[in-house]
């Protein structure tokens, strides 16, 4: 078993959005790592990171990822920092995998002002900027396809992929 589809990209790419769109369209279940993160930790990841530490975080990100990978058939979600995990991007491999690529304006206006998340917590804009530029090689190493989200509508989006992963 292997899941139909995984997302990856920065905070406010569309990926919870736009996966629950597209595991409507294919017929298939949506999951989110993150979500698992929080149900596994019992408390949201901002108070893992504040309480923990990102590395503790990162370690119950990881196996989250791992464990969906290897349980789960539907859309899958993974944390904007999941790829960041050398051991996680090895796993993607032989995934579908799609990089949802937002640029810097419209991921702002997503995410907001960064509440509840903890990574954006001082300076969002200028953070946000530095992650995505970070993280930009590592998302497109790991990704089977990639798929620019600005300006688009997440029904629009998801409909892209839907025709990207048609055998």
């Amino acid at each position: 078993m292997k899941p139909a589809c995984v997302l990856v990209g920065v905070m406010g790419a569309g990926k919870t959005t736009v996966g629950e769109l597209l595991a409507a369209r294919l017929g298939v279940g949506f999951r989110d790592t993150d979500i698992d993160i929080e149900a596994t930790a019992g408390k949201p990841i901002a108070e893992i990171f504040i309480d923990e530490g990102e590395a503790h975080f990162r370690t119950l990100e990881e196996a989250a990822v791992r464990s969906a990978l290897a349980s789960f058939d539907g859309v899958l979600a993974l944390g904007g920092g999941a790829i960041l995990s050398e051991r996680t991007r090895a796993a993607l491999a032989g995934h579908p995998v799609v990089f949802l690529s937002v640029g810097l304006s419209d991921a702002v206006s997503r995410v907001g002002l960064g509440a509840g998340r903890p990574l954006l917590a001082m300076n969002p804009r200028a953070t946000l900027k530095h992650l995505m530029d970070q993280r930009r090689p590592l998302y497109e190493q790991v990704a089977t396809f990639t798929v620019a989200t600005d300006g688009r509508e997440p029904e629009e989006i998801a409909a892209e992929i839907a025709t990207l992963l048609k055998p």
